[in-house]
């Protein structure tokens, strides 16, 4: 493809995901070559130690649509999603978890709302109506239902699920709220549907079909208490006019 147009980017972040990211990458392939609109999909990889930056090389063999962008040393999935968002190419841009917990069918549904000029970002939902999902863990669930109860609320209420790694954006909310985000690690999200909120973008939320992966590598008391650290840190942020400002990064790196 070339550095033309494209209608869809897949921005996937990746740290060592060299066991996971093979069948998410086949996953996606499949489904988008079935599918009309002219496509692309973006690992960022973020310092990974293992062979994860080999795999996507060998898989551009069989997928001429993947590129691959290099963040080195690790900064954290915040900072990686943001070098996708930003080197992408596509009118939408979609945030894709490397573990794939949403099947790519339900796409569709999660650019729905952009598509029909309903909301510029759509957010994928395990507690919005029509979500589909099996049993998670317990440290799973008081992750979520603690984020959203002692976090969420204060920065974006009304959201039931900000921490679904699968989200939606046009391009252009995708280079303006990215531009300005600052968070490098887990709490990302809330910032940037924070920053959303601040600027008055309309944001969807769509229950999907998600599936709980084993291999999560959430630590639910060490991460807890970064995103509240960090949750903080964007209260103070909107608070002080921090993201008045724009937040010039260097160029991403191609592989």
């Amino acid at each position: 493809m070339s550095n033309g147009f494209v209608d869809l980017s897949i921005i996937v972040p990746a740290y060592n995901e060299a066991e996971r990211l093979p069948p998410t990458l086949v996953k996606l392939h499949r489904f988008l070559q079935s599918q009309p609109l002219r496509w692309e999909i973006v690992v960022v990889d973020d310092g990974s130690k293992d062979n994860t930056c080999a795999i996507v090389e060998t898989s551009m063999q069989s997928i001429p649509n993947l590129r691959l962008l290099r963040q080195t040393p690790n900064r954290g999935k915040g900072a990686a999603v943001r070098m996708g968002m930003l080197g992408a190419r596509g009118q939408l841009r979609v945030m894709c978890d490397a573990d794939c917990s949403m099947p790519p069918e339900e796409l569709a549904r999660l650019i729905l709302p952009i598509t029909k000029c309903e909301a510029p970002i759509s957010i994928a939902s395990r507690y919005a109506e029509g979500a589909k999902t099996e049993p998670q863990p317990f440290y799973r669930v008081l992750w979520s239902r603690l984020c959203n109860k002692v976090i969420q609320r204060s920065l974006v209420p009304g959201v039931k699920d900000t921490q679904c790694g699968f989200k939606a954006f046009t391009a252009e909310a995708a280079r303006d709220l990215f531009r300005r985000a600052t968070i490098d690690g887990w709490a990302f999200d809330l910032e940037i549907l924070a920053l959303a909120r601040k600027e008055g973008y309309a944001i969807a939320e769509v229950g999907v079909e998600w599936t709980d992966d084993k291999r999560s590598k959430i630590n639910p008391l060490k991460d807890m208490w970064k995103v509240i650290k960090e949750a903080l840190v964007i209260r103070k942020n909107l608070r002080t006019g921090v993201y008045d400002g724009v937040k010039q990064l260097p160029a991403p790196t191609p592989a």
